[in-house]
């Protein structure tokens, strides 16, 4: 019977030691449990990193595309006020086109009285815009609104006195649009 048993495999199966049989069915299934739990963690942090890029990337074009469409409305703002400025200038170059073309007499009282109402009419223009006339004359040198452009000698005004306004300065509101070109006293 000996020899059956070791013939046989059915014997054989039997012969084996029980510990040895749960040692090798725990490092077979062992190994794959955690090894399957691991590779669901991977792939389960794949679709989240997936998730999240394809979150990114439509943030970035919606921010893109947010951009783009502020820009070309600042675009279309602009456009649209100096339309509206240029529908204002329009009239007048009209008045300086007439006062142009009319027939050339020795009346230059009448030429001049019409360059006048035109410069008031411009006056007007940019009054009802906001802008104002930067004061210079007599005043002291401000830097942040005028320019000097020549210092001059002087008895009769003070040091830093603005003695003459050669080009005036403007002002949007509170902005400042150009400068008053002066020249400026100085003590001698």
């Amino acid at each position: 019977m000996a020899n059956k048993r070791y013939n046989d495999p059915e014997y054989a199966e039997a012969d084996t030691p029980a510990g040895d049989e749960t040692v090798a069915e725990q490092s077979d299934s062992a190994e794959p449990r955690p090894a399957a739990a691991a590779d669901e963690a991977l792939a389960t942090l794949q679709k989240e990193r997936d998730a999240y890029k394809e979150q990114f990337l439509r943030a970035v074009a919606d921010f893109d595309n947010y951009r783009k469409r502020i820009e070309r409305e600042r675009r279309e703002v602009a456009e649209y006020a100096a339309s509206d400025v240029l529908l204002e200038l329009l009239p007048i170059i009209d008045n300086f086109e007439r006062a142009l073309q009319a027939p050339a007499t020795g009346d230059t009282e009448a030429f001049k009285r019409g360059i006048e109402l035109i410069h008031k009419q411009m006056l007007e223009l940019l009054r009802k815009r906001g802008v104002t006339h930067i004061e210079a004359q007599g005043i002291d040198f401000d830097p942040n609104v005028h320019q000097a452009v020549i210092h001059e000698p002087s008895d009769e005004h003070r040091e830093g006195e603005v003695m003459e306004e050669l080009q005036r300065g403007y002002k949007l509101g509170d902005r400042l649009l150009r400068p008053a070109m002066v020249k400026v006293a100085k003590r001698s």
